[in-house]
């Protein structure tokens, strides 16, 4: 009976379970790093919060700089061996957390961890496409599914390490996220060889010739900032505003991840066309203001109310993150030529790239700085976002549908000739 329900939950596909395997490791390392990273740096090497947001986004610029670029190269050399080379060097980086002692060691580590995560992400990409089935779009959203699995995990470790407190605790956390970033590569090599694709025509850089893409890229790098308010904003509030104890910064990070286990992949499959992305941008928008709106209400109250609005805070904001993530694998495969998916994804991931580079500094300068009318601004933020995706997702229909017309049309002059 047991096997029976394990093989339900893994996917058909051979190459699928090798990635959500590799994902599953991955996950479980990056976990750690996801729930107390931010802790590690100000509360273990001690530095200055702000320094630490500096430092991240300076970290996101890399990675916008990178993900397009490697994205390029897994669509032209292959995307397996890129991938491995991204995780390992990943990983190297991610033990470097260890010798960061002060700001520009930092800088460089973190720099370093985040472009070979966006260049990874987006050498992923051609793979999903490739192994993903008819709707690659659905196998993502399984595979983020897996990733909250692994990050609960994860997450239960942090718990340990942040309640202890002490500096080889917050060591032990980074040795784990390299561990599994390196272990992640291993079950890659039963991964069948995934070819390069063959050229194309016209320009090199195509995707950033797609301005309606780009316009969807920057609405979702601003949206992507969400996923930093329960990685950064929420633990240090918690820690620095409330009386709530403080593994409860593990404990909202397995509430978040349960809820995506168990329905990030039911809420993909009704966001089946780009205009229903677009819907679910709109959706996530509103549930991220009115999370935004409750998280202030956890200051000034007893430890047990403090919890009580932080976990139904978590849960509003993980609807939230449910839909924005389907509309988000909707719209980025989509909208996506199969031709050129590594650049195309790059591309997109730039928006998570944006989300790195100003969401750390952003948020703690309005949530933590500012303090309650800073939460207000940023639930605003969202909210308008997501009203405006569902435009920017009409006129890229209407750009894919002229060129598919002008494609056609010199196969169809064609046809009239010979008749």
């Amino acid at each position: 009976m047991r096997s029976d329900a394990l093989s339900r939950l893994l996917p058909v596909s051979g190459p699928q379970r090798v990635l959500a395997v590799s994902n599953f490791v991955y996950t479980i390392g990056s976990g750690l790093y996801l729930t107390a990273g931010v802790l590690y740096f100000t509360e273990g090497v001690h530095l200055p919060a702000d320094q630490v947001g500096l430092g991240l986004g300076i970290a996101g610029c890399v990675s916008l700089a990178l993900s397009i670029s490697v994205g390029h190269l897994a669509d032209r050399r292959g995307a397996r061996g890129v991938y491995v080379a991204t995780l390992l060097v990943q990983a190297l980086a991610t033990a470097g957390f260890l010798l960061a002692d002060s700001f520009w060691p930092f800088v460089l580590v973190v720099c370093v961890a985040g472009g070979a995560k966006a260049g990874g992400m987006a050498a992923r990409s051609p793979l999903i496409r490739l192994y993903g089935g008819d709707r690659p779009q659905e196998f993502r959203a399984y595979l983020r599914a897996v990733t909250n699995i692994g990050i609960s995990f994860g997450a239960l470790l942090a718990g340990w390490a942040v309640q202890v407190g002490t500096h080889t605790s917050y060591q032990l956390l980074v040795v784990g996220n390299a561990v599994g970033l390196a272990a992640a590569v291993l079950p890659l090599f039963a991964l069948p060889t995934a070819e390069p694709v063959a050229g194309v025509e016209g320009p090199r850089w195509i995707a950033l010739r797609d301005h309606p893409y780009l316009l969807l890229t920057a609405l979702d790098g601003v949206m992507a900032i969400q996923f930093k308010v329960l990685t950064v904003a929420v633990p240090l509030w918690l820690v620095g505003f409330t009386d709530a104890p403080h593994w409860l910064v593990s404990g909202t990070m397995l509430t978040g991840t349960v809820i995506v286990v168990a329905f990030q992949v039911r809420a993909s499959r009704g966001v089946d066309s780009p205009a229903a992305g677009g819907r679910a941008y709109r959706r996530a928008g509103a549930a991220f203001l009115v999370a935004c709106a409750l998280i202030p209400w956890s200051a000034g109250i007893s430890p047990w109310a403090a919890t009580a609005v932080l976990l139904i805070t978590v849960v509003i904001h993980t609807v939230g993150e449910l839909w924005h993530s389907a509309g988000g694998f909707e719209v980025s495969f989509a909208l996506a030529p199969g031709r050129a998916t590594g650049q195309y994804l790059g591309v997109f991931g730039l928006g998570a790239g944006l989300a790195e580079a100003l969401g750390p500094g952003l948020l703690i300068a309005l949530c933590i700085g500012w303090g309650r009318p800073g939460w207000y601004v940023v639930g605003a933020l969202f909210v308008l976002t997501g009203l405006a995706v569902p435009r920017a997702v009409r006129w890229a229909q209407r750009q894919q549908d002229q060129q598919s017309v002008r494609q056609n049309l010199p196969e169809a002059v064609g046809e009239v000739r010979k008749v």
